[in-house]
């Protein structure tokens, strides 16, 4: 991968421009379940966290539990207030796509829950 994903946390977005004096525009979560296909690769290479919204499935739970890693949900319908919570915002990858380019946040104070947790314990009533 073009950005090192050993420790890291994806954060399944697609925010808007940034308003001036703004890191990043609203950034609320994207739906999850569209990654499901690439999670178990990436969680291979090193992927410890996952920020979206929604249920995973099976298989992704499954990962997640092998490799160690979390999955958390975001609130969606709430990115402006997400927004308030990034400190900065670096563009690590695929710059060209603008708003969709790959970035590395910094944040504080975001607000999550953890929705599947590294021993497979699901808020979504299919833990393993």
């Amino acid at each position: 991968p073009p950005f090192p994903l050993s420790g890291a946390t994806v954060y399944y977005a697609g925010p808007t421009p940034a308003p001036q004096g703004m890191p990043i525009g609203s950034c609320g979560p994207t739906t999850s379940a569209r990654m499901d296909v690439y999670t178990p690769r990436l969680l291979d290479l090193g992927l410890k966290g996952m920020i979206g919204k929604g249920n995973r499935s099976r298989a992704v739970t499954e990962a997640i539990r092998r490799d160690g890693a979390v999955y958390f949900c975001a609130v969606g319908g709430a990115g402006a207030l997400a927004a308030r919570c990034v400190r900065a915002a670096e563009v690590l990858a695929f710059g060209e796509l603008g708003c969709e380019s790959v970035k590395k946040l910094t944040v504080k104070d975001f607000p999550l829950f953890v929705a599947i947790d590294c021993r497979g314990g699901s808020l979504f009533g299919e833990s393993l």
